[in-house]
């Protein structure tokens, strides 16, 4: 796992240790296993059939009790055969313990009178339901999420927890819930971390909590990302009409520094190259008109002085 910044590492929840980690399943190739059930069963029915064949009372009772024998024993070995399939495992319990997990695909055969439980190892994807949360300023936000996930450990998530699947569910919705409540959806200060201005950061974080969340299931998180973030309905004009306030006014800021600048620039060329020789009263004037024409809304409509200077 790579290595995170301590701030986003600082706040996640500690989770119980496990108390049983998957160890591999002591099992054969199912073929053989198989061929001999097969066996088993022909020979237990063929010892019964030749019974009829004995004269000897004795005899033909051996020879019955003893297919039936045979050929219990061989159906009750069969019984320990499993199909797994790529993406599957099993994880195998004797009388209640713990005997390990069978990954390798194909058929199996493993003790009969083990108890073999289906777990899924395939990638799955989760997406959260559209969340309604307060952020870091109390305001009402809409979030979801999608996390991309798989089981690691099958022994921890068949014995750590009651279902797995609901656990996943259950903690991304919580993830993403504590990570709404602590940043806000817009950042009044600048520098500071928010939902919308942030998106990686925040995803970096909402990825190591959900890891310190589903560790003790022996889950693995792949990826995990917003898939929807906006204000509530009831807010989102307000808030609306706040950021175009605020792109006029950074707008606004910009034009009145580009303008500073040119009216700068226009003066210092006039008194270099000594074209017109302004009062302090003209050169104010002329400044006046010039940010009216360069920080203007509309177009400037000129006016034609035909007299001097100062008419």
């Amino acid at each position: 796992m790579t290595t995170h910044d301590p701030q986003i590492t600082a706040d996640v929840p500690e989770m119980p240790a496990p108390r049983v980690r998957e160890v591999p399943a002591h099992s054969i190739g199912g073929g053989l296993a198989l061929l001999l059930g097969l066996l088993g069963l022909l020979g237990g029915v063929a010892m019964s059939i030749s019974a009829t064949a004995v004269e000897g009372a004795g005899a033909k009772a051996g020879l019955i009790v003893g297919g039936i024998v045979v050929a219990i024993a061989a159906f009750l070995a069969m019984c320990g055969l499993n199909m797994v399939a790529p993406g599957e495992a099993r994880v195998v319990q004797l009388f209640g313990r713990y005997r390990g997990t069978i990954r390798k695909d194909g058929l199996r055969w493993v003790n009969p009178f083990t108890s073999r439980t289906k777990i899924s190892t395939r990638v799955r994807n989760h997406e959260t339901a559209v969340l309604k949360v307060n952020d870091a300023y109390g305001n009402p936000i809409e979030l979801a999420a999608v996390v991309v996930w798989r089981v690691e450990d099958t022994a921890q998530a068949t014995f750590e927890v009651d279902d797995y699947v609901e656990f996943v569910s259950t903690q991304t919705e919580a993830a993403v819930r504590h990570i709404a409540i602590e940043y806000p959806y817009d950042a009044h200060d600048e520098g500071d971390l928010s939902l919308r201005g942030n998106a990686e950061e925040i995803t970096e974080k909402l990825a190591v909590e959900l890891h310190a969340r589903v560790e003790a299931a022996g889950v693995q998180i792949i990826e995990s990302r917003f898939t929807h973030l906006a204000y509530a309905p009831e807010i989102a004009s307000a808030m609306l009409q706040r950021q175009q306030a605020g792109a006029v006014v950074a707008a606004r800021q910009q034009i009145v520094e580009g303008a500073v600048g040119m009216v700068e620039t226009a003066l210092a060329r006039l008194e270099e190259q000594d074209i017109v020789d302004l009062d302090p009263e003209r050169k104010a004037a002329m400044v006046s008109n010039l940010m009216v024409v360069l920080c203007g809304d509309r177009s400037a409509q000129p006016v034609l002085n035909t007299g001097t200077l100062y008419q």
